[in-house]
């Protein structure tokens, strides 16, 4: 249930919104009903991953990954635009993740 909510929520402001509002999605979420820290964090990393690599694609299909391949070689990796992609969902997931994790703690702090 955490995972849905996390994923509709940032892939409703993905649109929209900052990159920065997924953290804002998932600790909202993750204090409103995340149980246990490790089921938030991996729902909120879960969800993210899935949301920025979803969004990444809408945005690189379109004009055949050129824009995408051409940032990838900036950076010491294999030039392939699919490195892009995962590292830029693995970014997402982490902020996802940490920020779970950081509201099924607060939940826990003023539970005590």
């Amino acid at each position: 249930m955490l995972f849905l909510i996390i994923l509709i929520l940032s892939f409703a402001s993905g649109f929209f919104l900052p990159w920065w509002v997924v953290a804002i999605a998932a600790f909202v979420g993750a204090f409103l009903i995340g149980k246990t820290p490790g089921q938030s964090f991996w729902s909120g990393f879960i969800a993210v991953f899935v949301d920025w690599t979803v969004l990444a694609l809408f945005k690189s299909i379109p004009n055949d990954h050129i824009l995408a391949s051409r940032v990838v070689q900036l950076f010491p990796l294999p030039n392939n635009w699919i490195w892009l992609l995962v590292i830029t969902a693995l970014i997402g997931g982490i902020v996802g993740g940490m920020s779970a994790l950081s509201g099924v703690l607060l939940k826990r702090a003023f539970e005590k």
